[in-house]
């Protein structure tokens, strides 16, 4: 039986992932968690074969929690399971631990498929964002700007552009005004561009908005 932990914010979403997993025989739901504390204190106290984590959540979640799960429990595999388009974030949380990337769009059969391959000790990942990772081993610089962003200058970017303010920024991922201020800055001179709104502007282009607060 493979034993998954089921992280989201949302009630209802999780009913509805426990009831599609119900069906298989070989999947049970061993844990629930609504935030990335929960998700820590469940896989410090019990063992899981699979997270299955959505990027947003309150508290510590997206990059840095699959980050932390993975130094707190390396063997443990990661699934995302997102509204975040894989435009957005796939290759970043492979990058920090994950084994697979899927957005809820997704069709149920895939979420099964991704569980079972990934409790196996394989990967799931669409054939877009693994050209992508392909072509990220051999990337020479000189690559789309936005991924010479730190995965905490690209939060903060995608909080920007979705119209959250320096000082919303830096209460919702706890840090001072001034730190804020500093990524912005270093933002702007990562991506070569000279305000807000030129921000917006790529964000659009490179279809890159979406969802904030992960």
């Amino acid at each position: 039986m493979i034993r998954v932990l089921l992280a989201d914010d949302h009630a209802i979403v999780r009913a509805g992932l426990k009831e599609i997993l119900a069906e298989t025989g070989d999947i049970t739901v061993a844990g629930e968690a609504a935030s990335g504390q929960e998700v820590l204190a469940l896989i410090r106290g019990d063992d899981y074969d699979v997270a299955v984590l959505d990027m947003s959540m309150p508290g510590r979640s997206g990059i840095e929690l699959i980050r932390q799960v993975k130094d707190e429990k390396p063997k443990l595999r990661i699934l995302v399971l997102t509204m975040h388009s894989e435009q957005q974030y796939a290759v970043r949380a492979l990058k920090a631990g994950a084994s697979g990337y899927l957005t809820k769009e997704s069709a149920p059969d895939q979420l099964v498929a991704a569980i079972r391959r990934i409790a196996a000790g394989g990967a799931f990942v669409s054939p877009e964002t693994a050209e992508q990772l392909a072509l990220d081993v051999n990337r020479a610089p000189g690559g789309p700007p936005h991924t010479l962003l730190s995965d905490r200058e690209y939060q903060v970017f995608e909080l920007i552009v979705n119209g959250k303010s320096v000082s919303d920024i830096a209460r919702q991922l706890t840090l001072s005004v001034k730190t804020i201020s500093t990524h912005k800055t270093r933002i702007l001179q990562k991506m070569g561009v000279a305000s807000q709104a030129e921000l917006v502007r790529y964000a659009l282009e490179h279809k890159l908005l979406g969802e904030s607060g992960c």
